[in-house]
């Protein structure tokens, strides 16, 4: 089966289609390696298929010759079958308002940590990181994640104070009608802000932003363009409407389906974010493809996501 022509569109359909188990694993190998199965370890096409464990074995003469279609993938020692993986992946490429790891473990009959671990791997995988600048017309704004003030104890609402402080600090960059990316950032100054601004947005590019006194001097006037909320939101074309509606979307998603977010993981939950609103012309199948065109040679440990061993280092 060609996995790119054939898969599903609905996920009841993707339900049924990967509900056996040599499917699913056909599915995955196709589309992992669409010129032939090769070793992971040395790259050799000699491999042979033992159909009774569903692995392959390289037949050059190396260290772990055995090799399954997890290997080198965010699914690596998952004892996990592939058809409870794919469903998740779908869940979490195809829900607007994000999906819950509580959902995602009824769903599947799973425990709660094991689905926030796959949720945690899936979101590795939807993270696309990218080297290229912005350039045209880009949106630039900032937002503040946190819980309102008379939602917190009394004794930690005195310690933290009231309005931004203590929340996490994000900063935006939407390319108008293309692709948005999010950093978390310690604060609002400008020393902060302007250089990650001319890190990832091409020199000459029309830059709109809103009165933050830190976006100040930012480009010659000629292409920084500046809309004072306090007037108005929008003046022609000069606005962050843009940026604002994907603050909305991704702020339901926090409020309303994971209620809180813990600040050393809040850069994997813009990540899946900003992957969502990126593809959100697409069809869900395609969405869901493009997850999977993905989770190869991505790898996430659980003691490297609570940060036993290592800190996860958010995108720059």
């Amino acid at each position: 089966m060609n996995a790119e022509q054939q898969h599903p569109q609905a996920i009841v359909d993707a339900i049924r289609h990967f509900a056996d188990p040599d499917r699913s694993l056909s599915f995955m190998a196709n589309l992992r390696w669409a010129n032939g199965v090769q070793c992971p370890r040395c790259g050799s096409k000699e491999v042979r298929y033992i159909s009774t464990r569903r692995i392959w074995e390289c037949k050059s003469k190396h260290e772990k010759r055995q090799f399954s279609v997890k290997v080198g993938t965010i699914f690596e020692d998952s004892a996990l079958p592939l058809d409870k993986w794919l469903i998740a992946i779908w869940m979490k490429a195809n829900s607007r308002n994000s999906v819950s790891s509580y959902e995602v473990a009824r769903a599947l009959g799973v425990t709660q940590k094991t689905a926030w671990f796959m949720q945690q791997r899936i979101r590795l995988a939807m993270q696309t990181g990218s080297f290229r600048k912005l350039g045209g017309e880009v949106e630039v704004d900032e937002t503040f994640i946190g819980g309102k003030a008379r939602n917190i104890h009394a004794g930690k609402r005195k310690a933290k104070g009231r309005g931004a402080v203590g929340k996490g600090v994000v900063m935006g960059l939407l390319k108008r009608h293309g692709e948005v990316r999010t950093l978390v950032v310690p604060d609002t100054e400008a020393d902060t802000l302007q250089p990650r601004v001319r890190q990832h947005v091409r020199k000459g590019a029309a830059v709109f932003t809103d009165a933050l006194a830190s976006h100040s001097g930012l480009w010659p006037d000629d292409v920084h363009r500046v809309v004072d909320h306090a007037e108005c939101y929008v003046k022609g074309n000069i606005h962050t409407n843009g940026l604002e509606n994907y603050w909305s979307l991704f702020k339901r998603c926090i409020k309303g389906t994971h209620i809180s977010v813990e600040p050393f993981h809040l850069f994997r939950y813009l990540d899946v974010a900003a992957f969502r609103f990126y593809n959100r012309k697409v069809g869900d199948g395609e969405r869901f493809l493009k997850v999977l065109g993905s989770v190869e040679g991505k790898r996430l440990t659980y003691k490297g996501l609570i940060g036993e061993y290592e800190t996860p280092t958010p995108l720059s």
